[in-house]
């Protein structure tokens, strides 16, 4: 008895602190997806300055449409608008805590559709692990999922490639200078980004943007005590 009450008074004196998840997924997402949807607008008029100069690049709105070398996807020029500006938007939106459920649904929109359309074909990993021992792959191979092993070989094929990718750079190039900001790897391109992102957004649409960390917090406060006291 004594321990549940201890961890009664626990879980109370951190309840004010609740609202720090929320505001940590926002942060940790809204630079992600206003960078994403900036990088699928252009400067359109130049006499016209601020957002309102901001226009979808026709190179996004053909890729959106070009089912040869891009999506294929129908209303190609709504579509890209929509996507660009959810995610510029919606971004600047998580940032504030401001309608954040709201804006949640369209993002999680736009990464369901990016998951499925660009990602889904090259599988789970946004970069290919390899290391078989330390894949995550390696624990759903326990329960006898066949594509989980083939992963585990794609990763130990990954690692010769790798491995001779850098015996030639190191045989003809400066590697000092290649790898001083970082070592290369592979781009597999898979889901695991977008997926992350998705379930992030999700966690956001059911606890709301945070108690105390978001301008939500204190609308719905003020509507509360409004409607509680009626004039």
């Amino acid at each position: 008895m004594n321990l549940q009450a201890t961890y009664q008074r626990f879980s109370q004196s951190i309840d004010c602190f609740n609202g720090i998840p929320a505001l940590l997924i926002r942060l940790y997402l809204a630079p992600i997806f206003i960078m994403a949807g900036y990088s699928k607008l252009q400067l359109g008029n130049p006499d016209i300055t601020g957002i309102a100069a901001l226009t979808v690049d026709p190179n996004i709105v053909n890729w959106f449409g070009n089912a040869e070398w891009g999506l294929g996807l129908p209303f190609p020029t709504l579509l890209a608008n929509l996507a660009a500006w959810t995610e510029f938007l919606g971004g600047w939106l998580l940032i504030l805590g401001l309608f954040t459920r709201l804006v949640s649904i369209p993002l999680m929109f736009t990464m369901f559709i990016a998951a499925t359309s660009v990602h889904l074909e090259n599988g789970w990993f946004a970069i290919t692990p390899t290391n078989p021992d330390t894949s995550p792959a390696k624990m759903v191979s326990w329960l006898g999922v066949d594509s989980a092993q083939h992963s585990l070989e794609n990763s130990i094929e990954t690692a010769d490639r790798l491995n001779r990718m850098k015996s030639i750079l190191e045989e003809n190039g400066n590697t000092n200078w290649l790898y001083e900001n970082g070592s290369i790897v592979v781009l597999n391109n898979g889901i695991e980004f977008a997926t992350t992102y998705f379930i992030m957004l999700l966690a956001l649409f059911f606890i709301g943007a945070g108690r105390f960390t978001s301008i939500d917090h204190f609308l719905r406060k003020k509507y509360l005590t409004q409607t509680n006291n009626p004039l």
